[in-house]
């Protein structure tokens, strides 16, 4: 009887474990990733994206020696969303179809920024944390690539919570 007590309290922990460690992650829900191209530069190439932003100002994102480039088709179900995240390092994002709504922490506040169909971004990378979310009642298909991304690795690097400000 001992052993079967402990093997059902070994079972509960090992949930608990489990469901706490899902409540800390960000998964995303209700996507479809799928990478179409992933290649490495030949030569030595040295990138500077610089983006104007009316909210923010002049943003420069450089990336000496960039590593692999990544090209991925993503699919939002309605009301699907990418669990937080970063990226290694700048992306540019191209809404295909539908719209899509970011999320970021701004001077300690959280601010959203919807992009429909033909609009494109770039995102940072760098540890810059966001959620993306189909806001829309219908599907919505991005095409994204990334750039210096560590050969072999991923583009995407999980964030286990929201930022504090985007964390209600």
């Amino acid at each position: 009887m001992a052993k079967k007590q402990l093997a059902f309290w070994g079972v509960v922990a090992s949930s608990v474990a489990f469901v706490a460690g899902v409540a800390l992650a960000t998964p995303g829900s209700g996507t479809t990733g799928i990478v179409v191209a992933r290649s490495t530069f030949t030569d030595r190439v040295d990138l500077l994206l610089s983006v104007k932003h009316d909210e923010r100002g002049r943003e420069s994102v450089q990336v000496r020696n960039s590593q692999d480039t990544v090209m991925q088709q993503i699919i939002f179900a309605p009301d699907g969303h990418s669990g937080w995240h970063s990226h290694p390092g700048p992306a540019v994002i191209l809404i295909k179809s539908g719209e899509l709504t970011f999320y970021q922490e701004e001077a300690g506040r959280c601010v959203s920024r919807t992009y429909s169909a033909g609009e494109a971004l770039i995102d940072s990378g760098q540890g810059h944390a966001h959620l993306a979310h189909n806001t829309s009642a219908g599907e919505t298909e991005v095409w994204v690539t990334y750039f210096d991304v560590p050969a072999g690795g991923s583009p995407r690097i999980d964030v286990p919570a929201a930022p504090e400000a985007c964390a209600s």
